[in-house]
């Protein structure tokens, strides 16, 4: 700040006042647009998840009759369609979660915002000393 500003202390506080409330309005409008983007990734992942659950049902009912169809050359019928049942199971699981992983609040929180705040944070305790 220069030393022969003209406005006075009072002005100066009214100006100050008036930086930082435009300051926290840019701040919480980042935070909104963060967050709008993060929902929109969560619901993107969300269909995702939908289309590729559709997709292996469809598509691996069919190839899953054909393991089971094989593995009956082998072993009795029953046991060749449990087994089947319970990999594909497991692997349909872990899928599943992974996508679930991805929807999770701590996945959404918007920290590129939080960063910017405290940088923001630690420059105004700079300026104020």
């Amino acid at each position: 700040m220069d030393a022969h500003d003209p406005r006075s202390i009072p002005e100066l506080v009214s100006a100050l006042t008036g930086d930082l409330a435009n300051l926290v309005r840019k701040e919480s409008e980042l935070v909104r647009t963060e967050v709008g983007e993060k929902i929109s990734g969560a619901g993107k992942a969300a269909g995702v998840l939908g289309v590729g659950a559709a997709l292996l049902l469809g598509a691996f009912l069919v190839l899953l009759q054909a393991l089971v169809l094989a593995l009956t050359k082998v072993m009795d019928p029953v046991w060749a369609s449990v087994l089947v049942g319970i990999t594909v199971g497991a692997f349909g699981a872990l899928l599943v979660r992974a996508a679930v992983h991805r929807m999770t609040p701590s996945e959404l929180a918007p920290d590129r915002s939080a960063r910017q705040l405290q940088k923001d944070a630690s420059m105004l305790k700079e300026q104020v000393r």
